[in-house]
């Protein structure tokens, strides 16, 4: 019988995993394993050296199918995740993504259909390591403001944890309404606003208040 493999992966320890398979299940998908990685880069750590990602390796077999939030939750690193994904689908594997709902089949023939699909697998993995260069500048830019200002009125406690910060930004960049953020990730489409107007405030908001 074949799987229906959810991998989640979260970066830090305050952040919560169960999100996503709430997430993923809510879309539609009839997950039969959870396989998870909690405080793990995905930039520096490939997903075969993670404690968990490398049982996917193991267990996945041709016509199984890899389920994960968006093609970041492999990784962040351009060669890392398009070599890894290119893996799985020599192998049989069928990769499906939460977000989008895309599917990534090495099954496919058809020259046309495969320059496509190789072309998206790029372009979205390219996407997850300029998005976390960009991330890692405006922390960087939060943390000397929240130097700066340190002893002084913090402002309003966020709304939103770090986990939930990033389903917003990757869901606005890839277009999605307010109302479908904020039923993804429980927060007022208020907070999903506050975070569209200003990301970089928002990310300063978090670090101000030590998350």
């Amino acid at each position: 019988m074949s799987k229906v493999v959810l991998y989640a992966r979260v970066s830090t320890k305050d952040q919560n995993l169960s999100l996503q398979e709430v997430q993923a299940r809510a879309a539609g998908f009839e997950i039969t394993d959870v396989v998870a990685d909690h405080g793990v880069s995905g930039v520096s750590t490939k997903l075969a050296e993670r404690p968990n990602g490398r049982r996917l390796f193991d267990m996945l077999r041709a016509g199984d199918t890899l389920v994960v939030r968006w093609v970041d939750r492999l990784g962040r690193n351009y060669e890392d995740v398009t070599d890894t994904m290119r893996e799985f689908m020599r192998r049989g594997v069928i990769i499906k993504t939460v977000i989008n709902g895309f599917t990534f089949d090495g099954a496919t023939k058809d020259p046309m259909q495969r320059a496509v699909r190789d072309s998206l697998i790029g372009f979205m993995a390219a996407m997850a390591q300029a998005e976390d260069e960009v991330r890692k500048e405006a922390r960087r830019g939060a943390i000397e403001a929240a130097k700066a200002i340190e002893g002084k009125y913090l402002g309003r406690k966020p709304s939103y944890s770090r986990e939930g910060l990033t389903t917003v930004l990757d869901m606005l960049s890839l277009n999605k309404g307010a109302s479908e953020i904020a039923k993804a990730t429980g927060l007022s489409r208020q907070a999903v606003y506050r975070i569209k107007e200003d990301p970089a405030g928002a990310e300063k908001a978090l670090v101000a208040w030590g998350y």
